[in-house]
């Protein structure tokens, strides 16, 4: 099957006891069991859960990868392939993340021993001179397109360069989603995803996803699904299953106005730089690993005073953080995504007070141009 005909139909056949063309919510909590230890496949829904199954065939089929575990927000499925390291050994991360991934990394996993170390650029010979400054690498991190700055890693060549270090490299595929690059098949090992953004596309739930290439490494991430307790709601995965069936109609619509925002953007006097992938010098890189460039839009203006008035001129386009719903929403990392970046950090990755981040969504592009121009009148 097809992109689209999988969105649709990947996970969820028609109910055979009533045919109902929609599976229905399997809320219950527990399972009745024939004999001790003897059951249907189910036996407590934090473990095993019909919906949540129907989910990760769902996502498994879309990435292209083996086996998929769901969890309640995208870091939690960040934090169980965090939790499968040991104290002593080492992460190497893609020099701009989202600021959420950096605080976890931080804050949470140095102290418990895990070393992580930022790559100075997305060059590869700077994710090798910090592979070779671990004594036990284990993962390579990395976001592409990056957030907020949209840039662009080579995955296929990295993912060469992570195995001969005996590491595994991770994609966090938010910003790309499945239908625009599958990073399995550009040799990554893990897949995450923040199904809150694309995935959902309604701003509507929270979730998250870990996909794998290889059977082997999902046994770990799924023991700590199941230990840990950080799943999804039935309910959940079923409004997740609702947004994925749709997922490549509002891509494809995000997309083709992203396009067009971009085309008034460069061209605007109050903007000083927009960041969009075919904009830089990996663009033949873009055409080679992704089928589109995307509906994340980056740009920085003139002074925080165009930011001020800006925000406070905007009637359709919200000011809100999150991403990718049939709804465009703007926010300034500085303050918003990225607060949490020390100060240093932000100004060596030029995430600025006049950076601004654009969430494409399907309006009407003539509203949305309309509501830009005004905004920066």
């Amino acid at each position: 099957m097809r992109f689209a005909t999988k969105a649709i139909h990947s996970g969820g056949a028609p109910d055979p006891l009533t045919g109902a063309v929609i599976p229905p919510i399997y809320l219950s909590t527990t399972y009745q069991q024939e004999a001790p230890g003897k059951h249907k496949g189910y036996e407590y829904s934090r473990t095993k859960n019909p919906t949540r199954d129907q989910l990760e065939a769902c996502i498994t089929a879309l990435e292209e990868g083996e086996e998929t575990a769901c969890f309640a927000s995208g870091l939690s499925a960040t934090s169980a392939i965090m939790q499968t390291l040991s104290p002593g050994d080492g992460v190497v991360a893609g020099c701009d993340l989202y600021g959420g991934t950096v605080r976890l990394l931080d804050k949470v996993y140095k102290l418990w021993g895990i070393k992580v170390v930022y790559a100075e650029s997305n060059d590869l010979t700077d994710f090798e001179s910090k592979l070779k400054s671990l004594d036990k690498p284990k993962l390579v991190w990395i976001e592409s397109p990056t957030n907020p700055l949209l840039n662009i890693v080579d995955i296929s060549t990295l993912s060469q360069l992570t195995h001969s270090y005996g590491a595994k490299l991770v994609v966090d595929n938010t910003f790309a989603t499945p239908y625009l690059q599958n990073p399995l098949k550009l040799g990554a090992d893990y897949v995450v995803h923040s199904s809150t953004k694309y995935l959902g596309g309604h701003s509507d739930v929270v979730g998250g996803a870990v996909t794998v290439k290889n059977k082997e490494d999902v046994k770990s991430i799924r023991f700590l699904q199941n230990a840990v307790g950080g799943v999804p709601s039935p309910f959940d995965c079923y409004l997740l299953l609702r947004g994925i069936k749709t997922l490549h109609i509002r891509v494809e619509r995000q997309c083709k106005n992203a396009e067009e925002i971009v085309s008034f953007l460069i061209n605007h006097p109050k903007i000083k730089k927009v960041y969009y992938p075919t904009l830089t010098a990996e663009r033949a890189l873009v055409n080679e690993q992704m089928r589109h460039p995307g509906a994340m839009v980056s740009f920085e203006v003139d002074s925080i005073e165009t930011v001020n008035k800006m925000c406070e001129r905007l009637k359709i386009i919200a000011l809100a953080e999150s991403l990718g719903a049939v709804e465009s929403l703007l926010c300034v990392p500085y303050y918003m995504t990225h607060a949490s970046l020390p100060e240093e950090r932000k100004k060596r990755l030029n995430i600025t007070p006049t950076l601004i981040r654009l969430s494409v969504g399907i309006e009407d592009i003539n509203d949305l141009l309309s509501e830009l121009d005004s905004a920066l009148q």
